[in-house]
């Protein structure tokens, strides 16, 4: 067989063999996550029914628990947020009072 032959055959033997995996994945899995909205729904009962609570009975573990939990809940009851940083923003005006 010549090259111009064998070539074609190899780089079409190559496309093939890189494509047939992506076709045999499974795609089944099932997504559990919960609605943002829902979400802060349930963070906010919690941190109200956490407030609610008479402390006074707890130990120091469990109170330390508590906070542990406070802490966590309203970390991630902020995050989702766009953040700058204080180089972003100047280069941003920068950028804005050199086009403008």
């Amino acid at each position: 067989m010549s090259t111009k032959k064998i070539i074609p055959v190899l780089l079409f033997a190559m496309t093939v063999s890189l494509v047939t995996p992506v076709f045999a994945t499974d795609n089944t899995s099932v997504k559990t996550e919960v609605p943002k909205d829902v979400r802060a729904k349930q963070i906010e009962s919690r941190l109200v029914e956490i407030r609610k609570m008479d402390k006074t009975n707890l130990s120091a573990s469990e109170k330390k628990e508590l906070r542990k939990e406070v802490k966590s809940l309203k970390k991630e009851a902020r995050s989702g947020g766009i953040y700058l940083s204080v180089g972003a923003i100047i280069i941003i005006i920068l950028l804005l009072i050199l086009l403008l």
